[in-house]
C-alpha cells in the first residue's frame, strides 16, 4: 500500500522561507519520480515541482530561482525548500509520485 505523508506546512511572513516533507512506502521510491503539486481556493490543483529517479528537477515558472525540490532516496524522502515565499503561494501543497497516488496535503500559509 502506498502512502506519502507530508509535513512542515504553516503560516510564514511573506518573504520567509519553509521546508515541506513527504515520507514515502510502499513503493519503489529510488526508482520513482516524484512531485509536488498545490492547489490554491478556487484555482485547479497545478505542478509546482517534479524530480525524476535520476534527480533531473523541472519548476513552474512561477516558483524559479525560489523553491528548490530535492530527495534523499536512503530515507525515502522527497523535499520542498520555498524561500523568498509570496502571498500568492498560499495553498495546499500535495506530494505525488507522478502518477495516482497523492498525499493528504498540507496547508502552506504566506501572510502578514
Amino acid at each position: 500500500q502506498v502512502q506519502l505523508v507530508e509535513s512542515g506546512g504553516g503560516l510564514v511572513q511573506p518573504g520567509g522561507s519553509l521546508r515541506l516533507s513527504c515520507a514515502a512506502s510502499g513503493l519503489l521510491f529510488s526508482i520513482s519520480a516524484m512531485a509536488w503539486y498545490r492547489q490554491a481556493p478556487g484555482k485547479q490543483r497545478e505542478l509546482v515541482a517534479g524530480i525524476t529517479s535520476g534527480g533531473s528537477t523541472n519548476y513552474a515558472d512561477s516558483v524559479k530561482g525560489r523553491f528548490t525540490i530535492s530527495r534523499d532516496n536512503a530515507k525515502k524522502m522527497v523535499y520542498l525548500q520555498m524561500n523568498s515565499l509570496k502571498p500568492e503561494d498560499t495553498a495546499v501543497y500535495y506530494c505525488n509520485n507522478r502518477g495516482s497516488f497523492w498525499g493528504q496535503g498540507i496547508q502552506v500559509t504566506v501572510s502578514s
